[in-house]
């Protein structure tokens, strides 16, 4: 049921004494990951350990943070809120987790959090974009990363109307069964209000979560088929996929948009079903193409060949080095006497902090949602992306 640990052990992690909090010890720091490693939505699970191994690699063999190195351990829950809990229990209360990290699902993160706020410890930079995770007033130890699903819908419709200059009346819908597909539909609906159209006249398509199942959403799409000129996905990339696939094989002429799906993995998929299926695919993300020429994404790239030779830049394991970029930095102005409490200080402390990927970082204590950055890649037929303006 879990995976192992994600990394060997830093040197002293196991054995080092105590020096404060659970997961703090006098030369490492254990972090802990949950994510979906098997299943539907495995990529995005193996994508997202990568990018923070990658990025904890680096920073151990400079030394580490205030003289401790990093180790992660990574379990899997399969995308499946049931499994979540126990997963969750076994890193931080058997593996001695200091802070959860970068963990992937919006059902699942929606287990999570709450734990982490009963043990105190943070949770930080979910792959989800959903409201779950975004009250107002923040909770305390939730800390936020990426745009919220809503704006990247909202994106992908004014994308739509305002670029490709289609009817907005014309724009379906179709989203994951759960509070993922909820929230960003949500965007969507309310960004087609604003062109004038009512929700009850948008055709909305569901599938259920955890699979790839859209045969009662193309039933629904086809007998409305004269009527849509294109779909607004929110869904993972293999149900988005699937949909491309089969509503192309079924000859509907229609432009795609789906949010932060994995772009390698939808890629592959499209790539290899054949010509044109790559056509009219838009992916909305919170990440800058990785192949760019920005410094920072150069750096990236070039670490993550050393890391992991053989794997493809993409936008998981772009988001999850990002992701710990930020987290580390938080981390070195926390200090050597760490703990929970100047750890969310020194996150809330982060203000207009520029990485070098288009617009800059900041946190507030009313405010734990580190960008509104939304980036629109556009499929090639070779699988590469180009980077596009969304308005």
């Amino acid at each position: 049921m879990l995976a192992g640990k994600s990394a060997p052990e830093a040197p002293g992690s196991a054995a080092g004494a105590a020096s404060g909090p659970r997961g703090v010890h006098d030369d490492a720091l254990v972090l802990g990951m949950v994510a979906s490693f098997t299943g539907s939505n495995k990529e995005r699970g193996r994508a997202m350990r990568i990018g923070w191994e990658t990025a904890i690699a680096e920073a151990n063999d400079a030394g580490g943070i205030n003289g401790r190195k990093l180790r992660l351990v990574a379990y899997d829950d399969g995308y499946d809120p049931a499994r979540t809990g126990p997963a969750m229990k076994e890193v931080v209360e058997g593996q001695g987790a200091f802070a959860i990290v970068g963990n992937v699902g919006t059902a699942t993160s929606a287990v999570a959090a709450p734990y982490c706020a009963e043990k105190d410890c943070v949770f930080f930079g979910a792959l989800s974009g959903a409201d779950v995770l975004r009250k107002t007033p923040p909770d305390r130890l939730v800390f936020n990363f990426r745009a919220s699903l809503a704006a990247e819908a909202a994106a992908a419709v004014r994308y739509l109307v305002d670029v490709r200059r289609l009817a907005a009346h014309r724009i379906a819908v179709l989203a994951q069964d759960d509070d993922f597909g909820r929230s960003g539909q949500r965007g969507a609906l309310e960004q087609l209000g604003a062109y004038g159209v009512a929700e009850a006249d948008v055709l909305t398509l569901s599938y259920p979560r955890n699979t790839a199942d859209v045969r009662d959403a193309i039933a629904k799409l086809k007998a409305r088929a004269a009527d849509v000129v294109a779909v607004v996905m929110v869904a993972t990339y293999k149900p988005a996929a699937t949909f491309v696939r089969k509503t192309k094989d079924a000859r509907l002429n229609l432009t795609y948009t789906t949010v932060s799906a994995d772009s390698n993995g939808l890629s592959e998929e499209l790539v290899l079903s054949g010509e044109g299926y790559t056509d009219r695919v838009l992916l909305t993300q919170v990440v800058p193409v990785p192949t760019s020429g920005a410094t920072t994404l150069i750096r990236y790239r070039k670490e993550l060949e050393r890391r992991a030779p053989g794997e493809k830049p993409g936008s998981t394991s772009l988001e999850a080095w990002i992701g710990a970029q930020i987290f580390l930095e938080a981390l070195k102005r926390a200090g050597r006497d760490l703990d929970t409490a100047k750890l969310v200080a020194a996150l809330e402390g982060i203000h207009d902090w520029d990485l070098g990927i288009g617009g800059p970082i900041s946190f507030g204590p009313g405010d734990h949602q580190g960008s509104d950055m939304v980036f629109g890649w556009l499929l090639q037929p070779d699988g590469t992306y180009q980077q596009v303006a969304l308005e």
